[in-house]
């Protein structure tokens, strides 16, 4: 493992400068790599949304490509229904050191950014200019960039949807108003919420477990698609809504996943946590879901017909927020008393406690090499900071602020996202107070040398650090830019041991 203060000019001399200069501060750390950063402008306004709607790997790409929004200079004309921080924002794309802004449908204001993938085809809501008759809101829909072109994705013949999955084929997945009015509507639309599928320029209903809602939140490299749905139109007396399950949808059919005793299954945001529902490209997917009673939530991994309880770290509460390849799991359990809860990593039935940087922590995402990011708070439970951590190499979990350049002048919050190559999405907090979007990009990675914290700075283009494109071809993950997608499936159903997935979905 090479230093995490110095990558050789010459690897011989460089090692041992290294190993004899910071070798007390290895001992007390971890070897780890040390990052560049580089800190996203805007499009003239004071923030970025930064990483913030974020989960997995979402908002980067294995080619270094990010995406999200930030503030134009412009303030947004409905503050009332802001999609940010009550200044007009744009979804940008960054690649190459430079930030593009991609604007919105016109004459629409905002726009915001959910998934890019491998192709750099980024999902998003914009707003259209129109004006929801129901809420006097502007209505924004689901739209797919596709280089520079901005498409529409539509609705269900209701006003508005959302995009919440995007899939190398360039399958959109999400919610979509219909017109029917529904007092339990998802998302507060108003009406009936359905889960949609878009594909090829038609965007299609995938029905409901029997209920009138359902949103889709996920979708993987064969187009199966993992959501959840009412099963009727019935308020259960503890939660107030009608019964929810999670979802698998897939050639046409949609699989009532089941709970774990409760009336509600799906995503944990719905229970007050902030998770996603979230599906591998083996078919798992894992949530949470309440118990008998519905006064506790476990996390769940549901595989092929078995609905596991993955359990907590002694506490009452938990969620699961990500799920890698290999069926690794990530999310935050309760300690026993349930007053504060730690990031956890589950894998092959054993529940890990990764710890924290002070009280409380939340894992977010985990690559195929394990490694995991999100936040932690360094203060109380009830304190509102919070850092962005890394937890690998078996622990223990280390502040991500203290692996970037000294004088970068910036406090990373959170950790969304990190690809297989490490690079790492994170939110952080410049002195002025703004929010910015930050990657970070491990200097063993770079062709460039990685010097003294003290010494550097900061990254200002990301041009010798991108991933060529034909490095594609070593991934099985992503397809090569000569394959068609029936060849890439079939691929990859063979290493995942998953033949019947290999027939194309287009």
């Amino acid at each position: 493992m090479k230093s995490r203060k110095l990558i050789c000019i010459t690897a011989m001399m460089s090692f041992a400068l290294a190993i004899s200069g910071h070798l007390a501060a290895l001992g007390q750390q971890g070897e780890h790599n040390r990052y560049k950063i580089v800190v996203f402008g805007t499009f003239g306004g004071p923030s970025d949304q930064g990483s913030e709607n974020g989960a997995g790997n979402y908002l980067i790409n294995e080619r270094g490509m990010v995406t999200g929004s930030a503030d134009t200079a412009t303030p947004d004309p409905f503050p009332n229904s802001c999609f940010f921080d009550c200044m007009v924002s744009h979804v940008f794309r960054y690649q190459r050191g430079v930030l593009t802004d991609l604007g919105t449908l016109v004459p629409g204001f905002s726009s915001g950014a959910t998934q890019i993938n491998a192709r750099g085809w980024i999902a998003g809501q914009s707003q259209n200019g129109e004006i929801d008759p129901l809420s006097g809101f502007p209505v924004a829909v689901a739209v797919l960039w596709k280089a520079n072109q901005i498409i529409a994705l539509g609705s269900l013949g209701g006003n508005g949807s959302v995009p919440t999955g995007l899939n190398n084929a360039g399958q959109v997945v999400g919610a979509a108003a219909n017109p029917t009015l529904d007092p339990f509507s998802l998302f507060g639309i108003g009406t009936e919420t359905r889960a949609f599928l878009w594909q090829n320029g038609v965007i299609e209903d995938l029905g409901t477990l029997g209920g009138p809602d359902a949103a889709a939140l996920a979708v993987n490299e064969f187009g199966q698609v993992a959501g959840f749905s009412y099963t009727d139109a019935t308020p259960t007396p503890v939660t107030g809504m009608p019964t929810t399950h999670p979802f698998l949808w897939e050639d046409g059919r949609m699989i009532d996943l089941g709970t774990l005793g409760g009336t509600y299954g799906g995503p944990g945001a719905n229970l007050g946590m902030d998770t996603n529902l979230a599906m591998n490209n083996r078919g798992q997917v894992v949530g949470a879901s309440t118990l008998a009673g519905d006064l506790v939530a476990h996390p769940f991994l549901w595989n092929h017909g078995v609905l596991l309880d993955l359990g907590t770290l002694g506490g009452d509460n938990g969620s699961a927020n990500w799920i890698n390849d290999a069926g690794d799991v990530v999310g935050e359990g309760d300690l026993p008393g349930s007053v504060v809860h730690h990031a956890f990593l589950w894998r092959g039935g054993t529940i890990i406690d990764l710890g924290t940087l002070g009280s409380t922590s939340f894992a977010e995402a985990i690559n195929s090499n394990g490694q995991i990011v999100g936040r932690s708070r360094t203060g109380s439970p009830t304190s509102a900071l919070q850092h962005a951590f890394l937890w690998e190499h078996g622990g223990p979990m280390i502040d991500l602020n203290t692996l970037i350049p000294a004088n970068a002048n910036v406090l990373l919050t959170e950790a969304c996202c990190i690809t297989e190559d490490g690079e790492i999405v994170a939110t952080g907090t410049l002195a002025s107070g703004a929010v910015r979007t930050i990657l970070l990009i491990p200097c063993e990675e770079s062709a460039e040398i990685c010097v003294d914290a003290g010494e550097a700075a900061l990254a200002t283009t990301h041009d010798n650090l991108m991933v060529p494109l034909n490095r594609l071809t070593m991934s099985t993950t992503h397809p090569t830019p000569s394959e068609t997608v029936p060849t890439w499936r079939a691929r990859l159903a063979q290493r995942y041991h998953v033949p019947s997935l290999a027939t194309p979905k287009d």
